[in-house]
């Protein structure tokens, strides 16, 4: 929680800077200096998982043991911060915004948002977590550890995975809820058998559900896009630079639609030909699930020449 706070600390730092400057630019600047607010901000709104971990995991825990007064009070206030940053995005996409309507917006709209951030982070770390850190007993902790992922991490994905003294570690497939392997029409597998079948497969792969949140990448170890944790349950949106936006939203919406069923792209990355295929996901009745980005390197793909029939390792 603290180290989401160090990088949460540095984005305010860092729009504040911009919004402190605004006087000071042309008008002609304000077109980059929306999409670096707006790539900010996305950022920012990426601190709904931190204040759900608090309200989910760490707020019911802390009522167990008799304390509900702060916990309330934090609560509302985050769904004002959380107004307050769909709000200065809703401001940043604004088409065609002067100099003068972005100083006043940045006053009224997004200083009060970015302002509430950065107050929230002093509230935390010199009353909630004391008092949590007193109140909570290192098995609260690990449950409240264990049940993060589902929720996600903001900003940073933790390195190592915290048990207390005692603890053993618990397998892949102890943890699955339903217990058993995994089922489906033409086979079945357990999930560490399928957790290496993903990472073992040439290819990355990033699934986003039907609510444009990222559930779930691929984690081989020649990963083309690096991807961290931190990511889990963010909209997409908020994964791409502002400029490209607009490209995802396309996508998206022709999925949805029916429009389209695929998406396909490719790029030179140094000695790398990147194909990235985006896919509409949907189930037998046609209901849409979700997109999947699958990304290759095909450039040794494109050298090949006649045939290979014989086994030839590297």
């Amino acid at each position: 929680m603290i180290n989401e706070n160090k990088e949460l600390k540095k984005v305010t730092d860092d729009v504040t800077k911009i919004l402190s400057s605004l006087n000071q630019v042309q008008e002609s600047s304000i077109p980059e200096i929306i999409l670096s607010l707006t790539g900010l901000f996305n950022q920012l709104i990426d601190a709904d998982k931190h204040y759900q971990r608090k309200e989910y995991l760490i707020f019911p825990y802390l009522e167990k043991t008799g304390v509900t007064g702060p916990p309330k009070v934090m609560w509302g206030k985050h769904d004002e911060i959380r107004e307050q940053l769909k709000g200065s995005l809703e401001v940043l996409k604004t088409k065609d915004i002067s100099k003068e309507d972005l100083i006043v917006s940045a006053e009224l709209i997004l200083q009060p948002a970015v302002k509430g951030v950065a107050e929230m982070i002093i509230k935390e770390e010199e009353i909630l977590l004391p008092m949590a850190m007193d109140a909570l007993s290192d098995g609260d902790w690990h449950e409240i550890q264990k049940q993060s992922l589902e929720i996600g991490y903001c900003l940073y994905d933790p390195k190592t995975e915290w048990r207390p003294k005692g603890v053993e570690e618990e397998s892949i497939n102890l943890v699955q809820k339903e217990g058993g392997n995994i089922q489906l029409p033409s086979g079945n597998f357990t999930a560490e058998e399928l957790l290496a079948i993903l990472n073992t497969l040439p290819i990355d792969i990033t699934f986003v559900d039907k609510n444009d949140k990222v559930k779930y990448f691929s984690q081989s170890k020649d990963r083309i896009f690096q991807r961290n944790r931190a990511i889990l349950n963010r909209d997409v949106r908020h994964c791409h630079p502002p400029a490209s936006a607009h490209i995802v939203d396309k996508i998206i919406d022709d999925f949805k639609s029916e429009k389209q069923t695929q998406a396909p792209f490719w790029i030179n990355m140094g000695d790398k030909m990147i194909h990235i295929e985006y896919f509409a996901l949907r189930n037998d009745k046609g209901e849409y699930l979700g997109t999947l980005e699958v990304s290759q390197d095909i450039a040794g793909y494109r050298k090949l020449k006649d045939e290979q029939r014989i086994l030839s390792y590297k």
